[in-house]
């Protein structure tokens, strides 16, 4: 049986054991000279916006699975994010894909990018703009 779209968003962490969640975490990119200028959190998250979910085709960032976007004041970066499924097939690549994508950034040091399941993902956290493109306002 195939499901649809919604019912594939609809899709929570409650029936997934703990063991089976995956934990990631990717770092990337060189430290920033010092007195260099950081780069804005819409600059992060412009960038993030460039990274697509494989599975939907839309950005990370829309969809609702940047959890927290942590800018340190050395430049560095921290962001906490998630996946719309723990089973997802590429979960060890999408946080070095986050990550490699904010370190082009000019004005950013190191990022970490970490990938949590906690809490989990609903549809709550789609962006207006695709829950209105999804039918789902």
């Amino acid at each position: 049986m195939e499901l649809s779209d919604e019912d594939m968003l609809k899709v929570t962490l409650s029936d997934v054991p703990p063991e089976a969640v995956p934990n990631y975490k990717a770092t990337v990119g060189q430290p920033l000279a010092e007195g260099m200028p950081h780069a804005t959190k819409d600059d992060i998250i412009g960038a993030l916006k460039a990274v697509q979910d494989p599975e939907l085709f839309m950005n990370v960032y829309e969809l609702g699975l940047i959890y927290d976007i942590q800018q340190k004041e050395n430049g560095d970066v921290f962001i906490l994010m998630t996946l719309t499924s723990p089973m997802c097939p590429i979960a060890g690549e999408m946080p070095k894909m986050a990550a490699t994508a904010v370190s082009t950034v000019p004005g950013v040091g190191v990022v970490t990018v970490e990938l949590t399941f906690d809490p989990p993902w609903t549809i709550d956290r789609l962006s207006d703009e695709i829950k209105l493109m999804m039918g789902l306002d």
